[in-house]
C-alpha cells in the first residue's frame, strides 16, 4: 500500500470516537487470543459482525509506519490492521470499501502511552488513500469502558453483562491452561484442546450472551474444566511457581513476548500470569477511588453542581465494580469445585498492600501500582519468583523495577525483567534459565503455594 503524498488535517472525533457499530465489521486486536475470541463472540451474539483480527503478520508494516519511538504494541496493533486492510484489498479487488469497517481499539488515560494509540493510527491510516473512511471506534477509562454509544441503550446492560462474563471465563481457561500444561501426559496436548475448547466456550457466548441466558455457557465451561483434568499426569513432581506481572499487552500477547509461558514451562516452572480481568477491575476501582476524592472535595467547597454529577460517578464506578467483582468471585468458586484452579484478587487488596509496605501508592495511577503490589504479593504468597513483562521504554514498568529490584535483592527473592520491543536478544534465553535455576533453589529451601496435589517437596 501506497500511501498519500498530502494529508488533509481535519477533526479526528469525525473518524476517532465512540460510533454507533450497526452492521459495520468490527476489526478487533487480538492482545489475548482467549480474551478477543470470546469477546467477539459476545459481539456477535449482540448482532455485531466481529472478527479478531490475524496478528504478528504485519509487523514490518507496524515498523514502517513508525518511528521507534512509540510503544511495541502500537507498532503491532498498528501492522495488524494495515496488514487487514491490504489482504482485504487484495481479496476483494474493486468491492473493498473501508466504510464497511470500523477498528475497535480501546484507550485510556493517564501518562500511559496507550492513550494516544488511536489518534496515533488515525493520523497513519488517513495517510493511505480511501483509509479516512475506517472509522476507529474506542472506549475510554474514563468512563470505565462503558460500552453506551456503541449499541442500541436498551442492549447496553445486557452487553455489559455478557462481555464482563466472556472476559472472566477467558482468563479462567487461560489459568487451566497454565495450570495443566506443565504437566500434561504428552506434549501439545493442552495447547490442542485448549484451542478446540476456546471455540465450543466461543460458540456458546454467540449463541446465549444476548439474552444473557449464562447457564448454558458455564456448563460448557465446566465441561472444559472437568475434561482438561485428564490431562495431568499425576506422577510428575511439582514445579516452582513463577508470577508474570506488567504491561498487559505485552505479558498477554504471546508473539510480542516471544512465548515466554512456555519457555519459563520449557526450563521447568508452572507460571501463573496476572488477569485482564484485573486491569478491567483496577478501570472501575481507580475511577470510583477519584470520584470519591472530586466528591469530597466539592463537598468541602459546596459546590452543589458538582456533588451531584460526583455523586453519580460515584455510583456508576462502585455499581460497575460491585457487578465486576461478584461475577468474577462467583466464577472462580464454580471452577475451583471442579479442579485445583489459583484465584484472582481484589483490588482493594493489591492497594492495601501497597500502603503496607510505604514503597508507592495507588495515587500514582499507572500500571505501575498493580505490578509492584502484585511482586510483593508474590513474594509473601508463598511463589518461587517473579517476571516483570514489558514493551522496551514503558514508563510504569521501568518505574516498577526501579523499586521493586532492589527489594527483591534484599529478600533474596527471585526476579526478573524481560523488555520486548520485537528484536531477539542474544542472553534473553540465559538470563531466563538463570532466573530458573535460582527459582528452583528458592523452591527447594522454600516450598511453593500450595495448589490441589502439588505440594512443597519433602
Amino acid at each position: 500500500m501506497k500511501t498519500s503524498n498530502v494529508i488533509e488535517f481535519r477533526p479526528m472525533s469525525e473518524t476517532l470516537g465512540k460510533f454507533h457499530l450497526g452492521k459495520k465489521k468490527v476489526l478487533i486486536p487480538e492482545m489475548n487470543r482467549m480474551t478477543a475470541h470470546l469477546f467477539a463472540a459476545t459481539f456477535r451474539s449482540f448482532g455485531i459482525e466481529a472478527q479478531v483480527l490475524r496478528t504478528y503478520g504485519g509487523l514490518d508494516l507496524g515498523k514502517k509506519h513508525t518511528s521507534g519511538k512509540e510503544c511495541y504494541p502500537c507498532q503491532v496493533t498498528l501492522g495488524d490492521i494495515l496488514c487487514f486492510v491490504k489482504e482485504e484489498r487484495e481479496r476483494l479487488g474493486s468491492a473493498f470499501s473501508p466504510e464497511d469497517y470500523i477498528y475497535f481499539m480501546p484507550e485510556s488515560e493517564g501518562p500511559c502511552r496507550f492513550g494516544l494509540y488511536n489518534k496515533y493510527q488515525r493520523i497513519v491510516l488517513d495517510s493511505f488513500p480511501g483509509l479516512k473512511r475506517l472509522k476507529i471506534s474506542s472506549v475510554t477509562t474514563k468512563d470505565g469502558y462503558s460500552v453506551e454509544g456503541l449499541l442500541e441503550k436498551e442492549k447496553v446492560l445486557s452487553f455489559k453483562k455478557a462481555g464482563f462474563l466472556s472476559v472472566v471465563a477467558a482468563d479462567i481457561m487461560d489459568r487451566l491452561t497454565w495450570r495443566v500444561r506443565p504437566y500434561e501426559k504428552e506434549q501439545g496436548m493442552t495447547d490442542a484442546f485448549m484451542e478446540q475448547a476456546m471455540h465450543r466456550v466461543a460458540h456458546s457466548f454467540e449463541t446465549y450472551g444476548v439474552a444473557n441466558d449464562f447457564d448454558p455457557v458455564l456448563s460448557e465451561l465446566d465441561g472444559v474444566l472437568q475434561e482438561a483434568k485428564g490431562i495431568i499426569d499425576p506422577k510428575i513432581s511439582p514445579k516452582p511457581l513463577i508470577g508474570i506481572v506488567g504491561e498487559i499487552f505485552l505479558r498477554m500477547h504471546r508473539d510480542s513476548n516471544q512465548d515466554l509461558i512456555k519457555v519459563l514451562e520449557k526450563y521447568g516452572a508452572e507460571v501463573e500470569n496476572a488477569s485482564i480481568s484485573e486491569w478491567v477491575n483496577y478501570v472501575s476501582y481507580a475511577g470510583l477511588r477519584q470520584a470519591r476524592k472530586n466528591l469530597a472535595l466539592n463537598l468541602r467547597l459546596l459546590r452543589l453542581p458538582q456533588v451531584k454529577a460526583c455523586a453519580k460517578e460515584v455510583l456508576n464506578f462502585g455499581t460497575n465494580l460491585l457487578f465486576q467483582e461478584r461475577t468474577q468471585k462467583a466464577l472462580y468458586r464454580r471452577a475451583q469445585k471442579i479442579t485445583d484452579l489459583a484465584g484472582d484478587h481484589k483490588i482493594s487488596h493489591l492497594e492495601k498492600t501497597l500502603d503496607r509496605s510505604g514503597i508507592f501508592s495507588f495515587d500514582v495511577s499507572t500500571e505501575a501500582c498493580l505490578s509492584i503490589a502484585g511482586i510483593l504479593h508474590c513474594a509473601r504468597e508463598g511463589y518461587n519468583g517473579v517476571v516483570n513483562v514489558y514493551p522496551f521504554t514503558c514508563m510504569p514498568s521501568i518505574t516498577t523495577s526501579a523499586v521493586v529490584r532492589p527489594l527483591m535483592s534484599e529478600r533474596q527473592f527471585p526476579y526478573l525483567d524481560t523488555p520486548y520491543d520485537g528484536s531477539f536478544q542474544p542472553n534473553r534465553e540465559a538470563s531466563i534459565r538463570t532466573f530458573l535455576y535460582q527459582a528452583q533453589q528458592h523452591f527447594i529451601q522454600h516450598g511453593r503455594k500450595h495448589t490441589g496435589n502439588h505440594t512443597a517437596p519433602q
